[in-house]
């Protein structure tokens, strides 16, 4: 009988989850923001992170009212130390993005703290409905 670790294809990365549903990523909505080309250099930070950490989206996350929403999950070593996933709103400008992007290469959760600036753009998760 073969028999598996608990993540059997290595340990993840801490990851970027990036919200491009109906407000966020929405140029009629937040038109100072260049939507495309955060998600862009998102990506391509991801790319020369060498795997320290990595880049998706979804199509919505919930909190529309706090568009641009980004969160911020931990590594499986940063899950294994307590953290858990961080949601940041109202990620609009380069400054915001700068901010994540140095949480995410120092770490993510359970390795760094977030700046002072992103600590005040953390959100509450929706409530998971049953």
């Amino acid at each position: 009988m073969t028999t598996y670790a608990i993540r059997p294809f290595g340990a993840r990365p801490c990851t970027l989850v990036v919200c491009r549903g109906c407000c966020c990523g929405d140029a009629a909505k937040h038109p100072g923001t260049d939507h495309q080309a955060q998600l862009a250099r998102l990506r391509a930070a991801a790319a020369a992170s060498d795997g320290r950490f990595a880049v998706r989206t979804s199509d919505c996350l919930g909190p529309c009212g706090q568009a641009n929403v980004i969160v911020v999950q931990p590594s499986t070593e940063g899950r294994r130390r307590g953290a858990r996933a961080t949601w940041i709103g109202w990620a609009l400008d380069d400054d915001a993005t700068d901010d994540v992007l140095a949480w995410a290469q120092a770490g993510g959760p359970g390795f760094a703290a977030p700046s002072p600036t992103l600590e005040l753009q953390v959100i509450p998760a929706p409530a998971t409905r049953r």
